[in-house]
């Protein structure tokens, strides 16, 4: 049997394999220039909304994007803090650097250069590996993201299946985001219709990786 601790490292690992999975949809979605995620959508809805008015604040779209994170962690913290994990912190700090790294590896065959048809087919396909990666992140229980956690915890209050959930949150999200000015592009609208239905259809498969790793990972410790 695992310990705790050696158990939350497993976990963690699995996370990153998940994150990494899930940024290189990421970076596939925004190399081909379709628009933003629905979550950056409301980033820059605000960010624009702050912009404008005459506070005499400047804030950059990663400033509003950290704080924006931050509200949430602080509004879990107060509603139901049990969300709140160390995996958390893991994909606020690794979610940059894991959609450059893939940036670096895709740029030299994406781009906004190629046909249309071809980049809405790249948009679906990385929507799909983004909701993978995404429900990788949220079966290895080691924490996720705050963004993603807004879903999860609707989802797992109001009993409805998460893919739901997931769905209309992100059209909230666009929604908000629109009426507050930002641009919103063709690839936004693919990512809100596909991300939820998709997720929903991997999570049980995600389920049975976590546990199989976990499995693998306790007879490798008894065979020791």
């Amino acid at each position: 049997m695992l310990n705790k601790r050696k158990e939350l490292l497993v976990r963690i690992c699995i996370l990153l394999m998940g994150l990494l999975i899930a940024h290189a949809g990421v970076a596939l979605f925004l190399l081909v220039g379709l628009g933003t995620d629905p979550f950056n959508v409301l980033v820059q809805g605000v960010s624009q909304f702050l912009a404008s008015q005459n506070w005499g604040i400047t804030l950059s779209h990663g400033s509003v994007h950290r704080i924006i994170c931050l509200l949430i962690i602080l509004a879990l913290l107060v509603v139901e803090r049990s969300y709140i994990k160390v995996g958390t912190i893991v994909c606020m700090l690794c979610g940059g650097p894991f959609i450059d790294l893939f940036n670096v590896l895709f740029s030299p065959w994406v781009s906004e250069s190629l046909p249309l048809a071809l980049r809405l087919l790249i948009t679906a396909v990385a929507c799909c590996i983004l909701a993978f990666g995404m429900t990788i992140v949220i079966k290895s229980d080691a924490g996720t993201g705050p963004n993603d956690l807004v879903a999860i915890v609707i989802s797992d209050k109001i009993k409805k299946r998460f893919g739901i959930v997931r769905l209309v949150t992100d059209a909230v999200f666009v929604l908000i985001g629109f009426f507050l000015d930002a641009s919103i592009g063709l690839g936004t609208l693919v990512c809100v219709v596909l991300v939820g239905p998709v997720a929903d259809f991997f999570l049980p498969v995600s389920g049975k990786i976590v546990d199989r790793l976990l499995n693998q990972t306790k007879h490798q410790e008894i065979s020791w």
